[in-house]
């Protein structure tokens, strides 16, 4: 079964530039449309980044030009540089494959405040 394990949380000021990892345990990593997601208390879960098997990159508006994905397919592991923070990021963040997996893991929590 896959495993995917998240850091790189905490609390940080706005306008902070924290780095999220992701490790995923599957020998197929590199073949999967892999994405962070975010879920802001009560609210739905939303897909923040996509990051295609070839590296193409997608965002919506809401975080265009402020956060960036990548991957490293040796290490079957995603990142999420994050920057700009607002207090509006505030959420759990997860990576999942895109479309998701029925598994999740436990996300990584990322509290903007001064």
């Amino acid at each position: 079964q896959v495993q995917l394990v998240e850091s790189g949380g905490g609390l940080v000021q706005p306008g902070g530039s924290p780095r999220l990892s992701c490790a995923v345990s599957t020998s197929i990593f590199s073949i999967y449309v892999m994405g962070w997601y975010r879920q802001a208390p009560g609210k739905q879960r939303e897909l923040v980044a996509v990051i295609t098997r070839g590296g193409n990159t997608n965002y919506p508006d809401s975080v265009k030009g402020r956060f960036t994905i990548s991957r490293d397919n040796a290490k079957n592991t995603v990142y999420l540089q994050m920057n700009s923070l607002k207090p509006e990021d505030t959420a759990v963040y997860y990576c999942n494959r895109v479309p998701g997996l029925e598994v999740w893991g436990q996300g990584t929590l990322v509290t903007v405040s001064s």
